[in-house]
């Protein structure tokens, strides 16, 4: 494959030169994505009621067009789900991609129009590799296969003529021919409907196959290694892919993974990893710079037109919403988006962080639903990550996954937050490990460590340590393995804390 390998290196490094123009000139790439977008809208029902036409600017498009959830919009996609045309996009859908997230178990069926994936979704799975390639010019990445780990379709519930499935399916589904031959495994396994039996016929397949790259969640991709490696019998997935390159991975932080995949799972120098920011409505980040751990360039000319709310304004019912030549460093910002796929100022869920300007490099530092502050702390889903990869880093443990939740005062008695914990290497001190935990949270987080102050409100934490496999099997009983499922990091009520507990309790 060296002649493909050489091929498509040089086709990749075509696109440089037109991120690169993008990154000096951000505004103007986001005016001409805004541009045409209204253009668009203008030939639906919704730019229509909203008054398209006479939008002249982006002032005019966020008095006209109200910031929505899912809830909000879903009228309108269900009927673009039972075949009508031109409600939020002027061009036919036939795919919907299927997310239910981690705090609702209703279904959002997110529209997947030809644009979006051919501007966004295809783009910057080229870019993700351009970007690579950039780094390392001397990669034989395509001397042999791409593993993608991903869910499955369905027939859309609504109507014929169209599917639905994960994000990671509807992609590899209509990948191009090229593509098909330069991944792994093959359509027919890759888009199997049970989870755990798709696994065993991947982990059979692949553990045969000359694997240089994969890209998945994080969680996922321990599963299947496991798998491959049980099947082998080999003590780390190097010895059965000897010629493997680099781990691209999305979805969930992949801090508190990195020691468990740079000493356990791919323990070798060489091997790297770029992380992407991809979801069901859009390509969004992808790492420019594997130096700067974390941190994701914000791709701006992928058909997506982005506005930031600070994170203190996000449930305002008129929030002032910036542009991306507005934005500060180091605030939280919830992210909204208008797509080519039919969003329109939509709230994705997710807070980012600008760690750089000119070029926008930013890290995704929560979930807008995704907090706890049952005591007014405001701890959110970044403040978790980096407690827990301190404690980990402390006492020599590494995380398998992990939630945690509010205690509330009952009876006279202070309140806590409640952590369970699963370790795929145990800590050489618990008791350390709790200490680091709490102290680094009162370190980087004022609103915790004045909760925390003499016990007043927050007692320390309690920490319940599960067996392995514990959340594979709650995500399980869920009805939640594989594709872009992840275990909630934190939650403002015991939902899943009760849940999960219970069924410790049960084992």
């Amino acid at each position: 494959m060296t002649f493909l390998n050489t091929t498509l290196k040089w086709l990749l490094q075509r696109r440089i030169p037109r991120i690169e123009a993008m990154m000096q000139h951000p505004g103007e790439v986001q005016q001409k994505v805004f541009g045409q977008l209204i253009q668009a809208g203008c030939r639906t029902e919704w730019g229509k009621k909203h008054h398209y036409k006479s939008i002249r600017g982006v002032r005019d498009f966020q008095e006209q067009v109200p910031v929505s959830s899912y809830e909000d919009l879903f009228p309108y996609i269900e009927r673009v789900m039972r075949g009508e045309n031109k409600v939020l996009w002027p061009s036919p859908v036939r795919w919907f991609s299927k997310s239910s997230g981690t705090t609702n178990a209703r279904s959002k069926y997110i529209p997947v129009t030809t644009e979006s994936l051919d501007e966004s979704h295809f783009k910057g799975g080229k870019d993700m590799m351009a970007l690579y390639v950039a780094n390392n010019p001397s990669t034989l990445t395509f001397e042999g296969k791409g593993l993608s780990i991903g869910g499955s379709l369905h027939s859309n519930p609504y109507g014929k003529n169209s599917a639905a499935g994960d994000v990671s399916a509807v992609v590899m589904k209509n990948l191009p021919s090229w593509a098909q031959v330069i991944r792994t495994p093959s359509l027919d396994i890759a888009l199997m409907d049970e989870w755990e039996a798709k696994l065993e016929r991947m982990a059979e397949l692949t553990s045969q196959e000359n694997v240089t790259s994969m890209l998945g969640v994080p969680t996922w991709g321990l599963v299947l290694i496991d798998k491959i490696l049980a099947r082998t019998g080999k003590s780390n997935i190097l010895e059965v892919w000897p010629n493997f390159e680099v781990f691209i991975h999305g979805a969930v932080n992949f801090q508190p993974y990195r020691e468990l995949f740079q000493q356990q799972v791919f323990p070798s120098k060489i091997v790297r990893y770029q992380e992407v920011y991809n979801a069901s409505e859009g390509f969004f980040a992808i790492q420019d710079d594997l130096t700067r751990v974390g941190e994701m360039l914000l791709m701006l000319d992928y058909g997506i037109f982005y506005e930031f709310i600070p994170a203190h304004e996000a449930d305002q019912v008129h929030p002032k919403a910036l542009t991306i030549d507005e934005v500060e460093l180091d605030k939280n910002y919830a992210l909204i988006v208008s797509t080519n796929g039919g969003l329109w100022r939509y709230r994705i869920g997710d807070t980012v962080r600008f760690t750089s300007l000119y070029p926008h490099r930013l890290k995704v530092s929560g979930r807008t639903k995704h907090f706890i502050n049952a005591f007014g702390e405001e701890v959110i889903v970044e403040n978790a990550e980096i407690a827990v990869t301190r404690a980990c880093e402390t006492t020599g443990a590494v995380i398998a996954d992990y939630t945690a939740g509010p205690v509330y005062m009952s009876n006279g008695a202070n309140g806590c937050h409640e952590w369970v914990i699963e370790f795929a290497k145990a800590p050489s001190n618990q008791q350390l490990f709790n200490q680091v935990l709490d102290k680094t949270l009162r370190e980087i987080n004022s609103d915790y460590d004045a909760k925390r102050y003499n016990d007043m409100v927050l007692k320390q934490p309690r920490i319940h340590i599960v067996p392995r496999g514990t959340f594979y099997a709650w995500m399980k009983q869920r009805g939640k393995l594989g594709g872009q499922h992840k275990v909630p990091r934190l939650a403002n009520s015991r939902e899943y804390l009760d849940d999960i507990l219970g069924q410790v309790l049960e084992l």
